[in-house]
């Protein structure tokens, strides 16, 4: 699966993106995000508060219990804010 990252989480990994096998086990969006927690401790660091990353799949925006079956792409950013 191709997995992108943006801003601070982007920075924190030090990759804007990378293309992972992911565990057969890895069936959720919170799941990759397990995941991703110990693949180093880069990552580990990135998505160390996991409640303050979003994602999207096949660039819609969906929750972290969204099931990744079938997508192309995972991208992790933090929350937007805006005016």
């Amino acid at each position: 699966m191709l997995i992108r990252y943006f801003a601070w989480v982007r920075e924190r990994v030090g990759l804007d993106q990378e293309t992972v096998d992911l565990p057969p086990s890895v069936e959720t969006v919170a799941d990759v995000i397990a995941w991703l927690q110990t693949v180093d401790d880069a990552h580990g660091h990135a998505f160390a508060d996991a409640d303050a990353i979003r994602a999207a799949l096949d660039q819609v925006h969906v929750e972290t219990d969204a099931t990744i079956a079938g997508a192309r792409e995972i991208a992790f950013f933090p929350p937007m804010t805006g005016g």
